[in-house]
């Protein structure tokens, strides 16, 4: 972890100190910002490995600054908020925010959270460009890719295409997208899709599956995935 450079954006001179000091001992290395302007300017400059955005920022607020991050990149987001059951939460997980904090936190949870989501992104990093294309693999099913009517999904090249046109992922969307299709026709509950993507090993907050659920939904197509009333979502096989 002694080369993870983090983004932290936040206001309060306070959290901002004991946060980057508490990230600091745990090795990473750490960019802090009071405002989203300068976040941005940083995130430009610096190219981080994660980013962590309060919500509440002046300048340009954290969601705005994740859909503005998203917009260049597919590094991963973690949002911090002041409360649970906010609707920044949602908004900031909508923006394409990979998962969320709430404050005030535990620095050991923090840590333990960004570790989660830097376990599964460098997973889906570290599979990419693994399709070779040679000989003896002339079959689509061969080279890792499953299709699911004008839906593939190249499960070495970590590639999806609709209709033949590329589809951009997130690495939280592809490893949910990869949870559908290893199993399509299947439910698969909420909290397995936590632990299995988000690496919860723990109840979390289903509100991460369904916002994710639905932007998955608005690149794939809103009815590949079928939602299961009182017990998760399948794709449709």
């Amino acid at each position: 972890m002694a080369e993870t450079h983090v983004l932290f954006v936040e206001d309060d001179d306070v959290i901002r100190e004991a946060t980057t000091l508490a990230l600091e001992r745990d090795g990473f290395v750490v960019t802090a910002m009071p405002d989203g302007l300068s976040g941005l300017e940083s995130f430009r400059a610096h190219r981080p490995d994660i980013a962590l955005l309060d919500v509440m920022v002046p300048g340009m607020d954290g969601v705005s600054l994740c859909r503005r991050i998203r917009d260049e990149s597919t590094v991963p987001v973690i949002m911090l908020s002041a409360r649970a059951d906010s609707i920044d939460v949602v908004l900031g997980l909508e923006a394409g925010a990979d998962d969320y904090v709430t404050k005030p936190f535990d620095g050991s949870v923090l840590v333990a959270r960004i570790r989660a989501v830097l376990r599964r992104f460098g997973h889906a990093g570290g599979r990419r460009g693994g399709a070779t294309g040679g000989e003896g693999q002339s079959t689509a099913e061969e080279r890792g890719v499953l299709a699911f009517g004008d839906l593939e999904v190249d499960t070495e090249g970590m590639e999806v295409r609709r209709a033949g046109a590329p589809v951009a992922l997130t690495p939280t969307e592809m490893r949910l997208l990869l949870e559908f299709s290893s199993a399509p026709g299947t439910v698969l509950s909420r909290d397995r899709l936590l632990e299995r993507v988000w690496d919860y090993d723990w109840g979390g907050d289903t509100r991460v599956v369904d916002v994710h659920v639905q932007r998955l939904r608005t690149k794939i197509g809103q009815d590949r995935i079928e939602t299961v009333r009182g017990f998760g979502y399948k794709l449709k096989a």
